[in-house]
């Protein structure tokens, strides 16, 4: 028993508690939250907020990540596309992965405190236990409108961003949020197509799942409208000019395009497709934002 415990052991290393971050979705986070805090200011963002703020955001985003990996553990064990995650596998016991989870976010929350301001870090924890607590623990398994009502913590990152050079709420952060929010329906619906069979395996009521794939693919095509409308909403408050509104009609006409041929079903893998569309949608709208903040300011 000792030595299969100690084996055990031994194959859990770094990179396996990297890998229960979700770095690569710590990584979207980061970006938007970037761009909110340099279109929170005309001047520069100090360094301490720019380095010590992020840091903050990603190690409390790494620790809910965590908790999703302890929660979800039966249900990646079923599916393909997460059976490997160091939890799922055994890799890393339950209660090791919650103790580094407590680490993570204790060591995030005490930087934004430190180097940001009270406000940022609340809204930090209020997004870390709606996500790891609200979604994970009760939202997945409760309801197949489980995306929509928890995307509101995954779409928070600009607002801490924004927030934490400000340090005050305001409409353009929150309006950031919205299209984040708008984005995430289509963008875990799309993929929850591809991967129907599984979910229906794990018991998650997913979207296809629960009301079958056309209903969703007409979801997904309505929100892409939405999200277009929505991201338009930068350039009517005179939060942006025209370099973000073309880039934003351009990409959400794009979306709206996938969308419309997931739901007339004529690609084989439209729904992988709209759904690696919808990554590279986001990071180049945020980018656009940030562009044409900095244009606008030599003008």
């Amino acid at each position: 028993m000792a030595t299969v415990l100690s084996q055990g052991r031994q194959r859990a290393g770094w990179r396996d508690y990297l890998e229960l971050t979700k770095p690569k979705v710590v990584v979207l986070m980061l970006i938007t939250s970037l761009v909110g805090m340099f279109l929170a200011t005309r001047a520069g963002v100090p360094w301490t907020v720019l380095l010590f703020g992020n840091l903050g955001i990603a190690l409390c985003a790494g620790g809910a990540a965590v908790v999703n990996h302890v929660l979800d553990r039966r249900i990646d064990a079923l599916m393909a596309r997460t059976c490997k995650r160091p939890v799922a596998k055994g890799r890393v016991a339950p209660l090791p992965a919650l103790a580094f989870a407590l680490a993570l976010a204790i060591a995030g929350m005490a930087l934004l405190l430190a180097f940001t301001n009270p406000l940022t870090a609340w809204l930090t924890l209020a997004s870390l236990l709606g996500y790891a607590v609200v979604y994970t623990g009760f939202l997945k398994r409760a309801t197949p409108q489980n995306i929509v009502i928890g995307g509101l913590a995954g779409a928070a990152p600009p607002l801490l961003g924004w927030v934490a050079v400000s340090g005050h709420l305001s409409a353009e952060p929150l309006l950031l949020v919205l299209i984040i929010f708008a984005w995430t329906p289509p963008h875990f619906w799309a993929l929850a197509i591809h991967r129907k069979e599984e979910y229906a395996k794990a018991e998650i009521p997913m979207l296809p799942v629960t009301h079958g794939e056309h209903y969703t693919k007409l979801h997904i095509l309505l929100y892409s409208l939405v999200l277009l409308a929505v991201s338009l909403l930068p350039y009517a408050i005179h939060m942006s000019g025209p370099l973000y509104l073309g880039c934003a009609l351009l990409l959400g006409l794009r979306f709206v395009q996938w969308a419309w041929v997931l739901y007339r079903g004529t690609r084989p893998h439209a729904a992988i497709g709209t759904f690696k569309y919808s990554i590279a949608y986001l990071f180049l709208l945020f980018i656009a934002l940030l562009v044409d903040h900095y244009l606008l300011l030599n003008l």
